[in-house]
């Protein structure tokens, strides 16, 4: 097991280097250990000049405040610190659930951070408010751009575990992860193996990048060598599902769409029904996440099955495997599953 005085590298997990301390970033910016305290806490009122003095040996030693090494010498290990972009949102509040459910389970503590700003320099300090206390370790969401940054300025000095979209993650991180990319294929394949001679596609927020969903539509597209639509953007709201639906619904060329979440697909068809287009007889829907109340809707929503709970679970599995001192840990890897209900249906013949 690692002491306190050793940093966990997730790019070099067998390496220990010394891990800076408070008095050190107090010798570096010539000031007192006190002074570094209320600089990081915020506790009292410093100087701009003090500030920015003990900010240039904080970013110089690399010196992160480290309540993990202090759990760690203490034996008292009890915290795990949850850090995402929001948590109201249905795939946030189950995967911190399901977090919740099994450091529970296992005797452990959960603290929940929220994170709204995609800013590095404000990610930063988040992170820093967070470490300040006794972590054991901490699971990122990283489902917006707040999760992701916060990813990015982690330090090394506690275990970390990604929790998010994809097959797998670049470097040696630990994650637990749901192939988006597997589910948007296999709504797509199914859209065309019912007849429909493309598949339209209603995109969430991209981050910089196209989502695992929109890459399996495109992917599936690409190997049926059919025509491959401009996709529409939205945010994740009902409403811009709305917005969308109401351009949809003008077109004839439109039979089969793949939205990039439930409440987008809910919106779209609510847009579809007041223009008088039928659901799934002129235009079939597929939704993705299965949120509870979408077999409700009418018609019940065809959507890819995304076990957000189960998610959580695993993140907080992989994260005990690594407290439990194991080097190498997989990524946890999980399939969404298509559930086919009202929704969908062959195209109409054309006259």
């Amino acid at each position: 097991m690692r002491g306190w005085s050793e940093r966990y590298d997730p790019e070099m997990p067998t390496k220990s280097v010394k891990v800076p301390v408070l008095a050190d970033v107090a010798a570096a910016a010539g000031v007192s250990v006190p002074t570094v305290s209320r600089v990081l806490t915020g506790a009292k009122p410093v100087s701009h000049e003090v500030q920015q003095r003990v900010r240039r040996a904080v970013d110089k030693l690399g010196y992160r405040p480290n309540g993990a090494a202090r759990a760690l010498v203490s034996g008292k290990r009890t915290l795990v610190a949850v850090i995402a972009g929001h948590t109201s949102g249905y795939g946030y509040a189950r995967t911190v659930e399901g977090i919740e459910h099994s450091a529970r389970a296992a005797g452990m503590e959960v603290g929940i951070t929220v994170v709204e700003s995609s800013d590095p320099e404000a990610v930063r300090r988040v992170v820093d408010r967070v470490l300040i206390q006794a972590v054991a370790g901490t699971v990122i969401l990283e489902f917006d751009r707040p999760g992701i940054i916060a990813g990015q300025v982690m330090p090394g000095t506690v275990p970390l575990v990604v929790a998010g979209g994809g097959a797998r993650r670049a470097g040696s991180r630990a994650c637990a992860l749901i192939d988006e990319r597997a589910g948007g294929r296999e709504a797509t394949q199914y859209l065309l193996g019912l007849g429909h001679r493309t598949v339209h596609h209603v995109a969430g927020p991209t981050m910089g990048k196209h989502s695992g969903r929109t890459e399996g539509w495109r992917a599936a597209l690409k190997s049926a060598g059919v025509e491959i639509p401009e996709i529409m953007h939205a945010t994740w709201e009902a409403r811009s599902g709305h917005a969308c639906g109401e351009q949809i619904a003008k077109r004839r060329d439109v039979t089969a769409v793949l939205c990039g979440n439930d409440e987008i697909a809910v919106g779209l068809m609510r847009a579809l029904s007041d223009a008088g287009r039928k659901v799934p007889e002129d235009i079939s829907v597929i939704g993705f996440d299965d949120q509870p109340y979408v077999e409700m809707w009418q018609p019940a929503l065809t959507t890819v099955r995304q076990d957000f709970n189960d998610l959580g679970a695993r993140a907080f599995d992989v994260l005990a495997r690594i407290l439990a001192g194991e080097r190498e840990v997989p990524a946890s890897v999980a399939t969404p599953e298509l559930v086919i209900r009202e929704s969908t249906a062959r195209p109409r013949r054309r006259r």
